[in-house]
């Protein structure tokens, strides 16, 4: 006799558009004889009689086949922070804007869940990194992200100084906003719009993107995923703010340490379609493609 199957689905409640994605997602799973949990912080605006009630922690995907995510890129990384420790597979219906995490669109949602159903899905791999903040020495918060850890200024006044330092030797200081290092997944968030480069998900590497610096040498740079990076900020300056996948604040007075490295568990994504990126970057970014020929046949 085979386990009773079961599918986390999380929703960005504040979206009507998603509360009701969610009716048709937990009605069609239901049907189709899967259990399906909800989060406690969703339940109440969910109102779907019969699904299992989980408190917003690791253990809501604990032994869940999926989860299901019905929102932007911001609630599948909220989703992700439940999931990576049990490594149970993401999926995300995209009901923001660009939604680069996102795998199926809110007119393929049926379709979507009856794959699921099916069990006609991939999951693939992506790369996090762990972040360990110090402070003379001594560890005094650890984070992770699956898009980037970005150390900013914490006053709009006043300039970050940080110095920058790759596998233990310094690089270079400057006079910043921030500095954002992120994976090759996030190289399309954050990092995109501080003019980093787009990095194809399979390339395991890091990358290190400042942000308004005032140095000669500030341009982004890709790193071994092997490599770790370092962002000091230089004591007697002013203090910063750590964040994580753009949440989980950390508070970095002057003089912190903030260490980033390859992370030892990475998030699952689940996949309907084999689209190349190049496809789904001319998709997100409405790319033009006109007058595109393709490799000319040998005759």
């Amino acid at each position: 006799m085979t386990d009773k199957r079961s599918v986390l689905v999380v929703t960005h409640t504040g979206r009507s558009a998603a509360v009701r994605s969610s009716h048709l997602v937990i009605d069609r799973l239901s049907e189709a004889g899967i259990c399906v949990r909800v989060l406690d912080s969703e339940a109440e605006d969910l109102q779907c009689a019969g699904a299992d009630v989980m408190p917003v922690s690791a253990a809501a995907a604990e032994g869940a086949e999926m989860v299901i995510v019905l929102g932007g890129d911001g609630t599948i990384l909220r989703a992700a922070d439940l999931a990576r420790r049990s490594g149970t597979p993401l999926l995300g219906v995209n009901l923001g804007h660009v939604g680069f995490l996102a795998e199926a669109e809110r007119e393929d949602l049926a379709a979507t869940v009856d794959k699921v159903a099916a069990r006609r899905y991939d999951v693939e791999e992506r790369m996090t990194i762990d972040v360990v903040v110090r402070q003379n020495g001594t560890v005094t918060s650890t984070g992770w992200a699956l898009n980037e850890a970005a150390v900013e200024k914490a006053s709009r006044q006043r300039m970050l100084e940080v110095v920058a330092e790759i596998d233990g030797r310094p690089l270079s200081r400057w006079g910043c906003d921030g500095v954002v290092c992120a994976t090759p997944t996030g190289s399309t968030a954050y990092a995109f719009s501080a003019g980093g480069p787009v990095v194809w998900p399979e390339v395991e590497a890091m990358l290190v993107v400042p942000i308004s610096a005032h140095a000669l040498f500030s341009r982004p740079m890709v790193v071994s995923p092997r490599s770790v990076v370092a962002v000091e900020l230089i004591p007697n300056s002013s203090g910063g703010v750590l964040w994580c996948d753009g949440s989980r604040p950390i508070d970095l007075p002057p003089g912190a340490r903030v260490e980033v490295r390859r992370g030892e568990r990475p998030v699952r994504l689940a996949r309907l379609h084999q689209t190349p990126f190049t496809d789904r970057l001319v998709t997100k970014f409405g790319l033009p493609v006109a007058g595109w020929r393709g490799r000319v046949r040998d005759e």
